[in-house]
């Protein structure tokens, strides 16, 4: 069975599973999402359990995973919050 499977998807399913245990236990919490997402990257990692040894080996996860953030956190953000932040910084970096 060993010989069938894929070492690198098995790294990805683990890694989704993590994430989708993760995630609403923080939602639960009331921390949200990408923390949760974050938190579940780093419990998988080279840092804590190591399952994934080789941080080269899934960069094209990670940069997925970078785009799914910054798709995540534009769900999340309100566009009036966002032009204010903007104004916000305009005038502070006019000072």
């Amino acid at each position: 069975m060993s010989q069938l499977a894929n070492p690198e998807l098995i790294k990805v399913v683990i890694l989704l599973a993590s994430s989708v245990t993760i995630v609403p236990l923080f939602k639960r919490l009331g921390l949200g999402s990408v923390l949760g997402y974050l938190v579940a990257g780093c419990l998988i990692g080279p840092s804590v359990f190591g399952i994934v040894q080789d941080p080269t080996a899934v960069v094209h996860l990670a940069e997925l995973g970078v785009v799914m953030f910054l798709f995540i956190i534009g769900l999340e953000m309100y566009p009036d919050s966002g032009w204010k932040m903007v104004n916000e910084l305009t005038i502070s970096f006019n000072f």
